[in-house]
This record gives C-alpha cells, structure tokens and sequence, in this order.
C-alpha cells in the first residue's frame, strides 16, 4: 500500500512538471557555441516558453552560448510509469539537465543529445524549412555569438576587443530518416573571428571571453561528428567518432550563463590538458552511459590524446590522423540528480576522475630532481596525468514550474596533479536566478567567484628562471609575467531577452592578480554578449 500511494503521487507530480513547459520550444542550436537552452516557468494556459538549455545549459530561453549543448544519458521509466508519450520537448529537455524522464510511452527514447527543433529563431521557421526538415529527423540549425570587451583599469595595457562566432549543427534521427532505431549522428562546425582581450591585458588565466581560440584560421573548424546508439530503452547508450571530451564529462550546465570560460561548459584545469581538451577541440574517442536507476548515472569514456599538438585534429580539426597519437584518456564519472520537496527542487551532483597514461615533461625536475634550466640536464617524465572534479548544482527556491525557473545555487572544485599540470587547483561558486521574479521571464542574473592556485613545480621553475636571468616558460595557459601564484576572479551579469532568440547580456568582471602574479593592477572589465539564434 505504501508503494503504491508513493508511486501514485510520484505520477501526479510528473504531470504536473510536464505541464508547467510542454509543449516548450528548445531554444538550442545543440552544440552550437551558442545556445544555452533552459525551461522556464510558465503555465500551461500560457504561450509556451523556449527553452535555454546550456552546453553548457544556461537558464534564459533565449540565452545563447558559447559552448554546446552536453549530450547526457537519461533513465527510462520504471516498469509501472504511466504510458504516456512525451513531446520532444518534453524529452530533450529532461536529457539536457542530465535529468532522466519521469515518464514515456515509446520504445524510441530518443537521443542524448540536446537537439535543436522547436527553437525560437530569430527569422521563424524559415518559411517552413525547418518543419519539413524535422518530419525527416534532420535537425539544422545556425546561430552567431558576439563578445565586446574592455579593461577600464588595470592590466599590462588598456584595451578593448571582439571575439565571435558563427556556428552550424547538423543532428539526425535516422529512425524517422532511415528506420534505424535510437540511433542518431551530430555535427557541429564553427568559424570564429575577433581578437583575445586576455592577451591584450595579460591575463591567460581566466580569459574574460567565451568566444576564443582553438579554432584555427580556417572557414569550418569541426567542434565534433559522431554517433550514439541506444540500447535497453536507453539504460545503456554508447557513443563515439570525433567528440569533444568536456561534452560528457567534467560538465557543468548551468555555466556558460557566465561570460567568462574557465567553467563555461567544463571547468578549467581540466579542459586545458591533451587529455581533457573540451570544444572546440575533440578527440576520438568512445563513451558508454548505463542509468542503474532514474537518479544515478555511471559513465566511462576513452579517447585518444595527442600530448604533442596544441590543436587536435590540426588547426582544422578534421586531421584525425595528425602525428602523435597513441596515448589514451580513460575518463569517469558519477552523478547523482536528486528532486527535494513538493516544489520539485532539481539538483545535479557529479564526481570524475580521468588518467591520461602518455608521458609528460616535469614542470621543474630534471632527472635528478633539480633544476633542468640550472643543470642544463634532460627533464625528468612523468608517466600520467590526471584531474579530479567534483560539481554541484541545486535549486534553493521556485518561482515557477519551470525546470529552471528559479534561484540556483552552484559550484564546484577541481584538481590536477601539478607535476605536470600548472594550474593546481580551482574552486568556484555561483548564484544564478533564472525567470526573474520580477515580471522578466525570460531574463536572468547571476554572479560568480572563482579561485585558482598555480602549482608549486610551476613557481619553482619560474623562480629558476627569473634568478637565472631566462625568459619565462610557457605552460598550459600560455606566456607568464612573473612567479604565479592565485588569482581570485568575480563576475555578475544582466542576461536581457529583447527579440525572438536574442539576448543581451551587460557583464562585469574583476580580477585580482592577474595572470596570478602581482606584475599587473587588479583589472576591471566591462562587455556585452548578444547571442541570437537564426
């Protein structure tokens, strides 16, 4: 009796979350660096909502990103769910949120990936394109990203500066296209432009720009092109081809709502290492998701690293067969994605680990343990690199039926091995109110603190060249200006909706310790992001 009363009010609440968005439009071009779909809290007697789910997932149905979309397994009902088919919807948008669905009644459950139909685009469905395309399972989509940006003080020098992009997905469901059941392709290109305002003022640490680098000086950079298949209803789903490695793991959605990149999609150490490099950067690679039950997940991924090439698959991305290759990645994670309350409280907690096995130079040692830039000795190699993470997300108070309609609270932590790597450690905190109770539903406000720590071998080795009268060395977050040692960043954003798939985000940023030495005056940064679906 008990199980059943439980049961019974698990379905009445289901219902209820489904029709607080359904028939929600995704406000997502997928892996677009661009779009950050996410519900919003609207009735079911209102128009209905877009929704902004970010690669990131942002919380504004008309926020866009600069990152992609994650694709996320995705439990399927206990045996005794009601038999109810969701929309798409209903369904892309529980698998965006790492959410599995309450319920279904179909024996496709569709993809991992957050799709792009539905979306509010700023020119409509293109006189009835888009609608003819997804009657077939193929899903197209492009958006463009633009980042202004300058320091009003401090830094090596004032400056201001562009960074942008213009990106295309491709996504197919080749069960309506060819019959070929819970099997699905996705594509993604990019074509970035502009100028690094991090370079310009010294700061390579925790670049105030999303839309920047690894795109190489090309017209079409391939971010990823791969298959996943589902199997059990989707209890086990198994992707590969060219994926980014940050697009299963080391993920967190709700933080590219924020300009800033170091957590944008994943967090940094991580995703500047060969073996962690996320979009627009990939890796080939494989994952496999199995969902024991609705709330935990377990995933395991591995990919091939290229230790030797600042640019996987070349400057283009479509070299998969580029000089280096040989050594593997094998990444894991495990999440759980907990409801609290009668008022549907979501929240995501995730632990990884990943062991790059290929062998990596000391950042210090030669190899008897001292100075290599003293000694004049070989560097001592270290066998392995790894990052551990750990990151949370969880809704403090509702203001709607919304997935995300309301305030969150997240952050997390991650660590490298900093014999290798020379960021140590970061650790960051957020809070982000998303559908504004302030009558701006498609509005959305943030803030952000960060804090990151350089690893001692790093400081050493830039001790030893500053007493040796040598250039410092570069490392993983490019050209030093001194001994680094932490840095603290802290940003607040005003995400405005003004048109059908647009926004405009006002963005302040502080940093202090810039590039994490003491060479340069705290800075002060002041930018815009428009993002608008097309």
């Amino acid at each position: 009796m008990l199980n059943k009363n439980k049961n019974s009010r698990t379905r009445r609440s289901a219902n209820v979350f489904l029709r607080s968005f359904a028939p929600a439009p995704l406000a997502c071009a997928g892996y677009l660096a661009l779009i950050a779909p996410v519900a919003h809290a609207q009735s079911a007697s209102q128009a209905p909502a877009s929704v902004a789910a970010t690669p990131t997932g942002s919380v504004s149905d008309t926020k866009t990103v600069s990152k992609p979309v994650r694709p996320v397994s995705y439990a399927p009902p206990e045996p005794r769910s009601p038999r109810r088919r969701l929309s798409d919807a209903d369904l892309h948008l529980y698998v965006t949120l790492n959410k599995p669905p309450p319920m279904t009644g179909s024996d496709r459950e569709g993809p991992t990936e957050m799709l792009m139909y539905g979306n509010p685009h700023l020119f409509g469905d293109w006189g009835g394109i888009q609608p003819w395309l997804t009657k077939r399972g193929i899903y197209l989509t492009a958006g463009i990203n633009e980042e202004f940006m300058g320091n009003v003080t401090g830094g090596k020098q004032r400056a201001y500066s562009d960074a942008g992009q213009v990106a295309a997905e491709l996504d197919i469901d080749w069960d309506k296209l060819a019959g070929i059941n819970e099997f699905w392709t996705h594509m993604l290109v990019v074509n970035g432009h502009g100028n690094n305002l991090g370079r310009l003022i010294g700061e390579n640490i925790a670049q105030p720009q999303q839309i920047y680098g690894a795109r190489g000086n090309v017209v079409a950079h391939l971010v990823a092109l791969y298959g996943e298949k589902g199997l059990f209803r989707n209890r086990l789903n198994i992707a590969a081809g060219w994926i980014p490695t940050g697009t299963f793991f080391n993920y967190d959605y709700l933080a590219c709502s924020f300009v800033n990149v170091t957590t944008c999609g994943n967090p940094a150490p991580g995703k500047y290492v060969p073996g962690g490099r996320d979009w627009p950067s990939g890796n080939l690679g494989a994952v496999v998701r199995v969902w024991p039950t609705r709330q935990f997940y377990l995933m395991a991924g591995l990919f091939a690293v290229n230790s030797s090439s600042n640019y996987n698959g070349g400057i283009s991305g479509w070299a998969w067969a580029q000089p280096g290759l040989g050594k593997f990645s094998s990444q894991f994670e495990v999440g759980w994605l907990p409801s609290f309350g009668k008022n549907d409280l979501i929240g995501h907690y995730k632990l990884g680990y990943f062991y790059d096995n290929a062998r990596y130079p000391h950042l210090y040692e030669d190899i008897n343990g001292n100075s290599y830039q003293a000694t004049g000795l070989p560097r001592r190699y270290r066998a392995g690199m790894n990052v551990a993470w750990f990151l949370a997300d969880q809704m403090l108070v509702r203001y709607g039926k919304g997935l995300t309609n309301g305030l969150i609270a997240f952050g997390g932590a991650e660590y490298a091995n900093g014999a290798t790597v020379a960021m140590r450690d970061h650790a960051w905190i957020s809070l982000l109110s998303a559908g504004t109770p302030w009558h701006r539903p498609l509005d959305q406000v943030g803030i952000m603190y960060h804090h990151f720590d350089m690893s001692h071998s790093v400081a050493l080795q830039q001790e030893s060249s500053q007493a040796l009268g040598l250039p410092y060395v570069s490392n993983q977050w490019g050209e030093p200006y001194g001994v680094q040692g932490h840095e603290n960043v802290w940003e607040a954003f005003y995400s405005v909706h003004v048109l059908t798939g647009t926004s405009i985000q006002p963005d302040f940023q502080y940093i202090n310790h810039v590039n994490a030495t003491t060479k340069f005056r705290d800075a002060a940064i002041l930018g815009v992001q428009i993002n608008t679906i097309l």
